[in-house]
Formats: structure tokens, sequence, C-alpha cells
């Protein structure tokens, strides 16, 4: 009996072996056999288990302080969307968050460890940020009074927002040379957290600091004293919210990943911190003239890949049960790049990421930013929609918690990821094609899949284009048509194309594409 189940494994190995060769060598014969800019292509799903999970809610959004006066190279991208003045009345802002139900947001950013907060025992006027070149960052500091705390929270529960709130990690501490020290001075912050507690705000989590692990922006922190200063956060939390469950998570440390900061820091913080967070501005600054081809070129976009997975791996080998997210990516720097970070192009980046932090039990990535800047899913003078918001909007709602292993053959500009889908049956893959001449005709070859008990369900496709092959424009098509709010400021719905499903997935020039397959069944998303 064990000689026939060992000849039998055998037989499905090779069979297996087998059926990849003859793939593989379909798509290299065929490649050029087509014609007319057509090319073939093979993604494997591969689907015995899963590799990776995120969180349901997976795909989050930023609010920053950063007032009108933040200008970079000479322009002024932020408006009113700062925390302190963004419209919260705006028809268009709240209905583009409760589309999601819900959305993460992280309040937070660079000037956060310079803000105090209005709570009763701060004896101090509560005035907000003044520019002034020679403080750190280009302003003093701000405060955060309790009415506008209110009209926030308010917004946020009308919006079915899930609220991750960023602490100022500096107060108390001295600035010397490149490097903050002493402990963290909790008392305001205290204070701020037990204010919302008896006011019933529903905080997801409370992150500490913003930059400040590794070589730090502006100043640094040592890993040892953060990790002592989230005990401290750690215990205000446990006491502040004693007899609330569940209890928000300990957010930190949000800055550039460092290994051996963050080696060091997750060890010695050990229990007190739940999510470990990471920020990623890879394409450079935001006045580089060349992010357009870095998005485009898939060996750049492959980079990112190492920082994944080292802090996966750091995460894998301590003793912690924390988690990993990304805690800002805003792709460019410095408020990004008005046409680029704002245009369809940057939809193959951030895509791209969402994708491939994913296969890396990232559990969320958090987009710099909602509105502000030049990278926002929202315009910030209009609030309109920027291409990128359908794309979070099409991955939050097609692709499931369990991250599947997806490889595809055929041409190098092909990017290929699946997960199972979301609240329905079947998996969703979501390909992009960085070509700007070649349409690829791409068959989906599963391994591990069972039988289906019932008839075979037409495929839904949701193809992603601009006019024109227009990579700056603003404007998304989806399959064909225009993606706009209407007059009521009401957030368009995404329909799908119901294809045969003998039928390749057709991608086309610069294009991407989810496609929902709903009949196919994988031990990994059951």
């Amino acid at each position: 009996m064990g000689f026939n189940k060992i000849r039998l494994l055998g037989l499905c190995s090779y069979l297996l072996c087998l059926s990849f060769f003859i793939v593989v060598n379909a798509v290299n014969e065929e490649r050029s056999g087509i014609g007319d800019g057509t090319e073939k292509g093979f993604v494997f799903i591969h689907g015995k288990s899963f590799i990776g999970k995120i969180d349901d809610d997976f795909v989050c959004a930023t609010l920053d302080w950063w007032p009108p006066q933040k200008c970079d190279y000479g322009r002024c991208s932020w408006g009113l969307a700062s925390l302190l003045n963004l419209d919260l009345n705006n028809k268009i802002l709240l209905n583009a968050v409760k589309a999601f139900s819900p959305l993460k947001i992280r309040l937070g950013g660079t000037l956060q460890d310079k803000v105090t907060y209005g709570t009763e025992d701060y004896r101090h006027p509560c005035t907000p940020f003044v520019r002034n070149t020679k403080e750190m960052f280009g302003f003093t500091k701000g405060c955060l009074p309790l009415h506008r705390w209110d009209e926030l929270n308010s917004f946020f529960e009308k919006a079915g927002a899930k609220v991750i709130f960023g602490l100022n990690a500096l107060a108390g501490k001295s600035l010397q040379t490149g490097s903050a020290v002493g402990p963290w001075n909790y008392t305001n912050a205290e204070s701020f957290i037990r204010y919302t507690v008896k006011k019933n705000y529903i905080i997801h989590g409370w992150e500490l600091g913003n930059e400040l692990c590794g070589n730090g922006i502006g100043t640094t922190v040592s890993a040892d004293q953060y990790a002592s200063d989230v005990a401290a956060l750690r215990n205000i939390i446990q006491n502040a919210y004693r007899g609330v469950e569940p209890k928000p998570l300990v957010i930190s440390p949000g800055g550039f990943f460092d290994a051996t900061w963050f080696k060091e820091f997750v060890t010695k913080a050990g229990k007190s911190v739940d999510v470990v967070t990471h920020h990623i501005y890879n394409l450079g600054p935001g006045v580089d003239e060349h992010i357009t081809e870095r998005i485009l070129d898939p060996s750049y976009l492959d980079g990112e890949a190492s920082t994944f997975n080292s802090l996966k791996n750091i995460l894998r080998t301590s003793a912690t049960r924390a988690t990993a997210w990304v805690g800002e990516a805003g792709g460019a720097y410095n408020s990004g790049h008005h046409l680029v970070s704002d245009a369809f192009v940057y939809s193959f980046w951030y895509l791209d990421q969402l994708g491939m932090s994913a296969t890396y039990d990232t559990r969320t990535y958090c987009r710099q930013t909602l509105i502000g800047g030049n990278y926002g899913l929202l315009n910030t003078s209009t609030f309109m929609p920027n291409p990128d918001y359908y794309s979070a909007l099409l991955f939050h709602r097609l692709m499931g918690r369990r991250v599947l292993a997806a490889s595809f053959y055929g041409t190098k500009k092909i990017r290929a990821y699946a997960h199972c889908a979301k609240q329905s049956q079947g998996i969703t893959i979501l390909l992009l094609n960085l070509d700007n001449s070649t349409t690829v005709q791409t068959q989906v070859a599963l391994r591990f899949t069972k039988q289906p008990y019932h008839r075979v369900k037409d495929r839904e496709e949701y193809h992603l284009t601009t006019k024109s092959q227009n990579l700056h424009s603003q404007i998304m098509l989806l399959n064909g048509n225009i993606l706009s709010v209407n007059e009521d400021g009401d957030i368009p719905p995404v329909n799908p194309l119901q294809v045969d499903p003998s039928k390749p997935i057709v991608v086309g020039p610069l294009s991407v594409v989810f496609a929902h397959i709903p009949d196919v069944i994988l031990p990994a998303c059951t």
C-alpha cells in the first residue's frame, strides 16, 4: 500500500513537472507567434496553501498635519488638507471613505512629533503651527484643540473609518546633535488618551513617533530607548482602557527600515508592541523627472522586496507576536510630483506595492495620503478621486485575506499577484502590464485545484486604462468608461465585464486588470 502511494505521488509529481515544462515551452514558442503587438503568457497559481495573510482592511490611507505653508521645490501642494483645517463636511470626502466600509486612516506625519494636545491640564495657549525656517522641519510646535478632535471623531464615526493616531514621541526629550535622548514625557499624551476614552471615541491603534528610527529624519531615538517608551505607552493604554475590550493596538516605530535598529527594537520591545510599522519612499524626491521611468521598470520595482523580506524574517525569528504594516508610503518624497503621483501612471507603482507587500505577510498598507500633497487619493482642492483611489477601492473589494503564490511566464513587463477572492468564492488575479505597445493574452494555470461541483461561471474582469495611453492623465477608465463622481458627490459603481472563462485574460498595453474567477476551488482558500 505504501509503495503504491509513493508511485502515485511520483506519477503526480512527474505529470506536474511535465505540464509545467509544456506550458513554459509553449510560452517561449508563442511569444512572437501572434503578431500585431500581441503575446501569450501564463500565470501559475499555486493553490495548496497560502503564502501570506492581510488584514480585511488592508488598504489604509493617511491624513497629515502639514499647513498650507508647506512648500517643496517652490510649489505649495497641501492647501487645506491638514488635520487642523480639512473640510469635514465635504460630501465627496465622506462618501470616498464610506465606500471602503471600513477604511483604516492613519493620522500622523512629520509634524506629529511637534504636536501638543489642548487638554484641561495643558497650561499653554493651543496655537497652530507657524512657519519658521530655524525650527526643525521648518515649523514651530502646533496644538490640536479638543473641539477639533471632537469634530474629527464625529466625521470618522459617520464615515466608518478605523483610526490610528500617531503620538508625539519627542515630548520631554533633549535634542542633541543628531539624536533625541531621555525618556518620553507622556503626561500630555496620557491626558489626551484618557479624554478620548472618556468620550467613547474608538481608536484602532495608538502609534508612537514618526521617522525617528535608524538614522531618523530630523533626529533619531535609539532602539533601546524607543522600546522603553513603547512599554510606557502600553502601560498607559492598559490603564486608560481598563475594562474596555478590545484594547487599541500599540504601534511603532513608523520610520524607514534599518535592519540592525529594527532587530534590536523588536527584541527589546517584546510583547509591548503589537504592530511594527515602516515607511516607503522608494521612488526618490518629488522633483525628480525620472519617476515614471522607475515605475515602469520591473527590476526597479523588485528592489523593495528585500525590505519586506527582511522585516518578515526579523519578526519570524523573534519572540514577538507583532505583525508588519507599511505605516506610510508616498513613493516620491517631499509631497510627490504633480501629474505623476496623482495621475494614472502611479497605479502601477501603488498596486505593485500592495501586491508585493502582501506576499511578505504585510497586514496593512497605508498610502500617503488620503488627501494632501501631490500624492493624495483625492484631489486636494476639489476632493475628486484621483486614479489611485479607484485602484485602492478595487484592491480592497476584490483581494481577500489569503495571499497565493503567483508566477507569470512570458514578458517581464507583466506583474502578477493573486489572492483568494474577498467575500465570495474563487480567486482574484491582479495583472499589471508595464509595456506601452504589447497586448498579453494570459492563460491561467492552477496547481492543486479541486474540481468545481457546479457549472463553469463567467469570469469577472475589471480593466483600468486611461485615454490614449496618457500616463499623466488624472482620468481613469474602468472597462472603457470614465470613473467620476456625480453632482451629489457619490462614488461611481465599479462593475465588471462578464467574460467567457475559456478565453484568455487580455491585458492591453499600459493597463491594469483584476480578474475574479468565481468557481475555482483551492485548498488554500477553503
